[in-house]
């Protein structure tokens, strides 16, 4: 049985188990513990499973790191996608950004599509797009700022965004799992990007491939809701037929 066979099956068996020992997936699988051991560390990468010694366990609810750290994780999967999102907008649309290290980096792409309103909560990309020489119209929505990801979230935002229509609400969220939808990690933002979505026409999702196969505490919108998923190449052949079949178009 092939690596790309076995971790599918591992997965299944610690979400139902809650958690297995590499010895017990070795004898099941008739295989080395050396090669469980990588198995695990696949599925621990991808946010499937969590390792603990000597195994592994069901994975706790994703807490999110500081923006820092998560700008410097799958940087480059993250420039394709915002480079793959830059072909998709159409001249003179409105859009909807929420905050995130994927979206941040879109601005580029955004940047060279004229004829764009762009309404965010996110200080960062405000000023990226005007570094970028956007000529964008750029809508920054006021409320209490959160320092570190330089955002402003809290009621006022909301209120704000009632005021507002737009073509594509684009967000990027914590975790994504087909079966359950989008999820995010802060109260905040899940309710910020639940106003994006009330308020947009179509639904947007920037997601690298580890944010799938995890959950988050805070539901954005199931995964019917969702009308185009970009994401990178690392997808593996199930997460996209679960997708197709709720409805969900993939670029990858």
């Amino acid at each position: 049985m092939k690596p790309h066979e076995r971790q599918p099956q591992i997965e299944a068996i610690i979400r139902r188990e809650g958690e297995v020992s590499v010895e017990m997936l070795a004898a099941r699988f008739d295989v080395s513990s050396e090669t469980i051991r990588r198995d695990l560390g696949t599925l621990a990468e991808r946010g499937r499973v969590q390792k603990v010694h000597g195994g592994a366990r069901r994975p706790f609810l994703v807490a999110e790191p500081s923006f820092g750290e998560r700008q410097g994780r799958a940087a480059a999967a993250k420039a394709e996608i915002g480079r793959r999102l830059g072909r998709i907008i159409t001249p003179g649309e409105t859009l909807f950004i929420d905050t995130g290290s994927t979206t941040l980096a879109a601005a580029d792409a955004l940047a060279a599509i004229p004829g764009l309103t762009i309404v965010t909560n996110s200080c960062r990309l405000a000023d990226r797009l005007a570094q970028a020489g956007s000529e964008a119209t750029i809508h920054l929505l006021g409320g209490r700022y959160g320092a570190d990801n330089a955002q402003t979230i809290g009621s006022a935002v909301i209120e704000q965004l009632q005021g507002f229509r737009a073509d594509r609400a684009i967000l990027t969220v914590a975790a994504i799992d087909p079966a359950i939808g989008a999820m995010d990690a802060s109260l905040d933002e899940a309710q910020i990007a639940r106003a994006m979505i009330r308020n947009a026409r179509s639904l947007t999702v920037l997601a690298d491939a580890s944010k799938f196969g995890r959950q988050a505490a805070y539901a954005v919108c199931a995964t019917e809701d969702i009308d185009l998923l970009i994401s990178d190449g690392q997808l593996d052949k199930a997460q996209a037929e679960a997708l197709a079949d709720r409805g969900v178009e993939l670029w990858t």
